[in-house]
């Protein structure tokens, strides 16, 4: 692997829905806009190590979804599909995003087509990188289980790097250094000094089974999705035959050498097919 070096980037709140929204803005003003989203239980700094390679074209920014990262908690009812879509929807307006392009992985890209389907008039292309279309109900059950139990907590921020891994993958991939930096932009210090991970468990306390294929009849929109690795169980060959026959104008790539955390585990391989589709894209 080639030198990895997380991109420079400046914090930025907003106002949306009643609560306090963080975003990421890497740059660059006056371009094409894209809009990045994370997956369950992780943070805007997903994007990290593929902005820098975006921003000579566009204007880069990432969102922590709410109850994540370094955006407010809210009621556990409202972490739900549709209000996810609705705080991108209010985003959009502050920020005057317009023929944008909108990139969202494992459950952001869930969030994404949700978004994509019923507010389509903003959005230039969709990018879903490696998310389940329907998950199966006793994975919902699980997550649901966890979500009810208090979080861990840890007596210093180094231990909670220490002991930090990526869900939802079959083997690590991520460059050490990477998952430090995904692991210290996970934890935040509670009053009394004690460490836990920003995200808020309530998010998997209300997680909800959505059906995602039909969705894809809705997609009128330039759309790319992304497998992460051969072996990704997200977007078989069935699972893309069947989008196909909704959207037509869906492209598929796989970015080798990774797994479910395609941005993480391959930087490079990612930007080269989303660069790639971008390419044949006119806004």
């Amino acid at each position: 692997m080639t030198t990895l070096t997380a991109a420079a980037s400046t914090d930025h709140y907003a106002d949306i829905n009643g609560i306090k929204l963080h975003y990421l803005d890497y740059g660059s003003a006056g371009r094409r806009q894209m809009l990045c989203l994370h997956g369950g239980a992780a943070h805007a700094h997903w994007y990290d190590y593929v902005a820098a390679s975006f921003t000579p074209d566009h204007h880069v920014r990432s969102l922590d979804l709410r109850g994540h990262g370094d955006s407010a908690w809210a009621e556990q009812h409202t972490y739900a599909w549709k209000v996810y879509s609705d705080d991108i929807h209010a985003l959009e307006e502050k920020l005057d995003l317009r023929n944008y392009v909108l990139i969202g992985h494992s459950m952001g890209g869930m969030v994404s087509l949700v978004h994509a389907a019923t507010h389509p008039e903003r959005i230039g292309a969709l990018v879903i990188v490696d998310s389940v279309m329907l998950m199966p109900m006793e994975r919902v059950d699980r997550m649901q289980a966890f979500g009810e139990k208090p979080p861990t907590t840890y007596a210093a921020r180094e231990e909670l790097i220490a002991r930090y891994r990526l869900e939802g993958g079959e083997k690590p991939l991520a460059a050490p250094e990477v998952l430090q930096r995904m692991a210290f932009h996970s934890s935040k210090q509670e009053p009394g000094g004690r460490w836990r991970h920003k995200a808020d468990r309530k998010v998997y306390a209300n997680f909800q089974q959505i059906a995602g294929m039909p969705m894809w009849s809705k997609i009128k929109v330039p759309a790319l999705v992304i497998r992460g690795g051969a072996h990704s169980p997200r977007f078989t060959p069935d699972v893309m035959k069947e989008i196909h026959t909704m959207a037509p104008q869906v492209q598929v790539a796989t970015v080798t050498d990774s797994d479910h955390h395609v941005t993480l585990d391959n930087p490079h391989g990612f930007v080269e097919v989303v660069q790639k589709f971008l390419r044949g894209v006119t806004l």
